[in-house]
């Protein structure tokens, strides 16, 4: 489940977001300045509600009444954005296992391995970023964020940055994380057609 039902105030903008769901893929849509990044940015904890409460699955991110504000540590959500993010001086390999090397075994659950066949990442283990075409940085960047073993992922366009060739060669990674995980997912995007290739629960902000 994800429920998001919050009041948020960044210097002249206001948000007020209110949303709840059994569906594991929320797609977010709207136009830029809408305020989708800022609902991300707080279910991640990077900015704080005035007021409100944030639950995902049976975890309690956030409630104002009850003064619950778990550190982003703790809510420890995968974050995929538009321009990957990889780290430029490690391999695809280091970059994957970034996260990874900073949870405890008892609380991960994929395997690099796992990983690596899911996203066909086998060939590019030894490359830099660099050398990557920008839907294999992305698969990279996805990669990353599933071996965080995360409670939400959470998607910031991304595949804004792609032309259509590589937005249609990433798209069924994602399905096929829906379809072969239960980790609920965050989807942010201005194209709708993109949404509703992952999900039917669509909310939209003006």
């Amino acid at each position: 489940m994800i429920e998001i039902d919050i009041a948020l105030s960044l210097g002249q903008f206001q948000l007020e977001a209110k949303y709840q769901t059994d569906q594991q893929v929320l797609g977010l849509f709207g136009a830029s300045g809408s305020g989708k990044t800022s609902i991300l940015h707080s279910v991640a904890g990077i900015v704080t509600p005035q007021k409100g409460k944030i639950h995902i699955q049976e975890q309690c991110f956030f409630d104002a009444n009850r003064k619950i504000n778990q550190s982003a540590q703790q809510r420890r959500v995968g974050l995929v954005f538009q321009d990957a993010q990889l780290f430029p001086h490690f391999s695809v390999k280091k970059n994957l296992l970034f996260g990874f090397q900073h949870i405890e075994s008892s609380q991960r659950h994929f395997q690099l391995d796992q990983v690596v066949e899911l996203l066909k990442l086998e060939h590019l283990l030894e490359r830099m970023p660099i050398k990557l075409s920008g839907g294999e940085k992305q698969r990279v960047a996805l990669g990353r964020a599933l071996l965080y073993s995360p409670n939400i992922l959470l998607l910031d366009e991304p595949l804004s940055a792609l032309d259509a060739a590589h937005k249609q060669e990433i798209i069924p990674f994602f399905q096929q994380i829906r379809d072969q995980t239960d980790i609920p997912m965050l989807y942010v995007s201005h194209d709708i057609d993109e949404i509703k290739q992952l999900t039917d629960e669509v909310w939209c902000l003006t």
